[in-house]
């Protein structure tokens, strides 16, 4: 007979960014090290219904589950961490839970009440929750935004109630705080933390644990204090002082004894950790000799949240090659022929990663361009596949002003368009598109299977002949340039299993150049680095060392 679900919800206070994505997926790893079954949701105060259409600017990067949502980017350091797979049940947007209780009103479930945030987006709040509880041992909940925020409100109140639904043992309350330091005088601070934990505690959540965010380590009097005044044991004050390499969050963690508090509190027998992976991992990731120096050519550059399990998978990828990943980020806005020279002069490869819209194409084209006549290692990721069949076309093939549709409609060759019809294999069902379609509707989302031609670099990435990779994208290789790109050296390498779909493609003359319609890093962990990147950087090192 399976125990009853224990439930964490994982709170942040003073500011926003502290590291809740984090903290929550580094719980979860040292649970799973006990032998635990985890997983991992996030509840988000905006309004939205989910993240599919936000500015990557905003919002940072869209993570893609299997089963075809858009979400948060949390939900990739969750999957990155541990074992647990998302769907669309781990992330819930106040968009969402009001969406879905506007709906059961207009069906008459309600049978005529009057709908208020207490009872009923609280319960759906609640009911949110509980979708996954016959999936896991425990379930940690990271509650979006700030305590204080008016948005969240709703959240925490049903959180709050949560102690009372499923009893003491089973339910347990970590908020996130800072601790800052201030060099003037030598001292770290502990009044914000106060603060925080006092509004918390005005709502009815008295946190048990406290993770302290520092860049000074907490000394036993700090430490004291902090319980003292938020009425928590000295114990369960967490010190988390920043790291160097996000994957020495759990180790840290554990030699706070966190872990071990949380089994405690919840009565759950546990078997003893082992952290040594994590360990191996931070080393690896820390000490490496070897630099390989990857530029990125992408639209979002100032914020780097915009490319994040992009940039992890290439870290990732460090690790069986023994060596650091240094990242070079070039706006594609600002990149041209005069210039991309002296732009690529320290890069051992060249990636460019998806993106929407017409921005700063042309610099990425240029980008392509360079690494296949320099003979340069290339990853282009969704768009940028796209960018290297646009690249070869106009200046291998003879296609004169070939584009996509989604930059210029009236091209005379769109080597890449918006597919009309299509035979969509995981739903079953013939999709039809066109440009007055909603945005999210007429995406390809999600994981799909592809088939992999022998003697390929793809095939010697991955070893196997069929694979499944997630999605996010509208428009599409158009087949009827194959013929001519194959006979100025793109090589299809990659196609649904129909054939109707390209999905990979590489480039003759070049060591190696690969674009894949899909997104790799969403797959990546650091337990087990993404095969693409892993020999996207072999080919860097050898690159490298050639020079």
């Amino acid at each position: 007979m399976k125990t009853k679900t224990k439930y964490i919800f994982v709170t942040g206070g003073v500011l926003s960014s502290l590291g809740k994505g984090l903290a929550s997926a580094s719980i979860a790893t040292l649970l799973e090290s006990r032998g635990l079954k985890v997983t991992i949701q996030k509840l988000d105060p905006y309004i939205n219904v989910d993240p599919g259409t936000m500015n990557p600017f905003q919002h940072g990067e869209i993570f893609v589950t299997d089963d075809g949502a858009e979400t948060d980017l949390d939900l990739g350091h969750y999957e990155r961490f541990t074992n647990a797979v998302m769907s669309k049940n781990n992330n819930f947007t106040t968009g969402k839970i009001y969406e879905t209780v506007i709906k059961k009103e207009r069906k008459g479930d309600y049978l005529g009440a009057t709908v208020q945030v207490i009872p009923h987006i609280t319960d759906q709040i609640k009911a949110s929750v509980r979708l996954l509880s016959s999936k896991a041992d425990v379930i940690i909940v990271e509650i979006g935004g700030t305590v204080g925020d008016i948005e969240s409100l709703p959240f925490l109140e049903a959180i709050r109630q949560f102690k009372a639904d499923e009893g003491e043992e089973n339910v347990l309350y970590i908020h996130l705080t800072l601790v800052p330091y201030i060099p003037a005088s030598d001292e770290v601070k502990t009044k914000p933390t106060q603060h925080s934990v006092k509004e918390l505690r005005s709502i009815g959540i008295q946190p048990d644990i406290l993770i302290c965010r520092t860049v000074k380590p907490l000394f036993k009097n700090i430490k004291s204090k902090i319980a003292l005044f938020c009425n928590v044991g000295i114990e369960d004050v967490i010190t988390a002082k920043d790291v160097k390499c996000i994957y020495q969050v759990p180790i840290n963690f554990h030699s706070e004894g966190l872990d071990h508090k949380i089994v405690e509190y919840l009565n759950i027998k546990a078997d003893t950790p082992d952290i040594s992976v994590w360990k191996n991992i931070a080393k690896k990731l820390t000490e490496a000799k070897q630099i390989v120096k990857i530029a990125i050519v992408g639209k979002y550059i100032t914020l780097k949240e915009s490319y994040k399990s992009l940039n992890e998978a290439l870290y990732h990828a460090g690790i069986p090659n023994n060596c650091k990943i240094e990242l070079i980020y070039i706006d594609s806005g600002e990149l041209n022929e005069k210039n991309c020279k002296e732009k690529f002069k320290h890069a051992d490869g060249i990636l460019v990663p998806g993106g929407f819209g017409s921005r700063g194409i042309e610099g990425k084209i240029i980008a392509a361009r360079y690494a296949r006549e320099n003979k340069l290692p290339y990853f282009g990721i969704c768009l940028g596949m796209h960018i290297a069949v646009i690249e070869i076309a106009r200046n291998k093939a003879g296609l004169t002003n070939a584009n996509s549709e989604e930059f210029n409609p009236n091209a005379p060759h769109p080597v890449i368009y918006l597919m009309s019809e299509w035979y969509d294999a995981k739903k079953e069902k013939i999709e039809k598109r066109d440009e007055n379609s909603k945005k999210g509707g007429t995406m390809r989302l999600g994981a799909y299977t592809c088939h992999i031609k022998k003697d390929s670099l793809t095939y010697k990435a991955y070893k196997t002949e069929e694979i499944s990779e997630r999605h996010r994208h509208r428009f599409e290789f158009n087949n009827k340039y194959a013929e001519k790109l194959q006979e100025n050296g793109l090589i299809i390498s990659g196609t649904s299993p129909d054939k109707q779909l390209v999905e990979i493609v590489e480039y003759i003359d070049n060591p190696w150049f690969v674009g894949c319609q899909f997104h790799p890093e969403f797959r990546s962990k650091p337990t087990k680095p993404h095969p693409l990147f892993t020999d996207f950087i072999k080919a860097a090192l050898a690159n490298k060392k050639n020079q």
